[in-house]
């Protein structure tokens, strides 16, 4: 007496056969129950109170849920030969545009692209891209699919310009397109960065950047950090040249569970925090190079003479100009200063944050820095940035008077 459900054509065999199995079963609990055809119905969508009739109400849920869904395919499929819209599906996604039909302009600028979350599973393009073209013209719209042939409940729209963006983040956020179904629409954001954590020590950034570059596309650069989460092993981050690119490369990944030098590591996108945890991490385990950078300890209001001869170094203004020099030499870029003075002392000490972008550097610097007043001409920030290009030199490698730091 078991229970035979195995597509979505049993359950339109229940009206039509009187003598099927489920039927008289159910028959029998809506006699139990008091009611005729009609509580019938209702035991087909929720299932009976006992045991069996329980498991048969999911079953009759999933029943369902494959015929609205082999419904809304068939809606899909008459939309695409109406409208004449051509969908690829490549690599768990089904994609729209990149560039429409008739585009003859370039690639939307960055901030063009917004995400949709919270999407049934049921819904398709046939909904959603008539929705999302409302507010504007769609470069790309990408539906992230199952193998079951549901939606993963999210997607990305591209329009041509960052204002359609915008508006449709305004109009379109908590829109309901299904009864009781409010998605979600922000600003997608373009994640170019993987963490490979797990890596041995003896790994090197050249000789991973060679393993990468043959199994991705779009790697640009390779750096290797002390993990933060695994003792004695290294975490590499990896910069690739679009999103589309890192995705891929993470999706492989994870899938084809990677192991370099012998390890199983973990891959995942590089988050902010972890990302600015590394960097500072990498500058306050260099205390020779860049010894005013541990920002916990207290620098008490006689600072030690030591310290006046690293953070103000003779001919005041030089060290900027020669970083300058320097960094035009390498063809690095002009580096940017942003400097915020955030404690001052009374024997006239100023403790100054600061962050350096080198154009062309993996990576920027920041940190915090003393510097004192005295009898300099120079204004206070002037002179927190002068201070700090002759750490930022010794980094490099190129002080007057400093051995090269490999």
């Amino acid at each position: 007496d078991q229970l035979p459900l195995k597509s979505a054509r049993v359950v339109r065999r229940w009206a039509q056969t009187e003598e099927h199995p489920i039927r008289r079963r159910l028959a029998r609990c809506a006699s139990r129950a008091g009611g005729g055809y009609k509580k019938e119905r209702q035991l087909v969508r929720k299932g009976c109170g006992c045991e069996k009739g329980k498991r048969l109400g999911k079953r009759n849920r999933l029943a369902m849920e494959v015929c609205i869904n082999e419904e809304n395919k068939a809606a899909l499929q008459a939309w695409v030969k109406e409208t004449g819209i051509q969908l690829v599906q490549i690599n768990g996604q089904r994609k729209y545009g990149g560039p429409p039909p008739g585009w003859a302009g370039g690639t939307p600028p960055s901030g063009s692209e917004v995400f949709i979350g919270k999407i049934p599973q049921e819904i398709y393009e046939d909904k959603l891209i008539p929705l999302f073209q409302i507010v504007g013209t769609l470069y790309e719209f990408r539906l992230m699919m199952t193998f079951s042939g549901l939606n993963r409940g999210f997607a990305y729209a591209k329009y041509t310009n960052r204002h359609s963006a915008q508006k449709a983040i305004a109009t379109l956020n908590g829109a309901e397109v299904q009864a009781g179904y409010h998605i979600l629409v922000c600003r997608s954001t373009d994640k170019c960065e993987l963490a490979i954590d797990g890596l041995a020590p003896t790994a090197k950034e050249h000789q991973l950047l060679s393993i990468l570059q043959e199994l991705t596309a779009g790697v640009l650069n390779v750096s290797l950090h002390p993990s933060p989460f695994r003792k004695q092993m290294q975490l590499a981050e990896v910069k690739y040249a679009s999103h589309q690119a890192a995705a891929m490369a993470k999706k492989a990944f994870v899938q084809d569970s990677l192991c370099l030098y012998g390890n199983q590591v973990e891959v995942d996108w590089l988050k902010p925090n972890i990302k600015q945890g590394l960097h500072n991490a990498s500058l306050l385990d260099l205390p020779e190079i860049l010894p005013s950078l541990d920002s916990e300890r207290r620098i008490p209001t006689q600072v030690p003479s030591g310290l006046m001869d690293y953070h103000m170094p003779p001919a005041e203004g030089s060290m900027l100009a020669f970083l300058n020099l320097q960094c035009e030499k390498r063809q690095l870029g002009r580096p940017v200063f942003l400097t915020k003075c955030v404690q001052k002392t009374r024997a006239g000490w100023m403790r100054f944050w600061f962050q350096v972008v080198i154009p062309r550097y993996p990576s920027p610097f920041s940190g915090f820095i003393w510097v004192k007043q005295g009898d300099s001409t120079m204004e206070d920030h002037d002179m927190a940035k002068n201070a700090v290009a002759f750490q930022l030199l010794k980094c490099l490698g190129k002080c007057p008077g400093t051995t090269i730091l490999v």
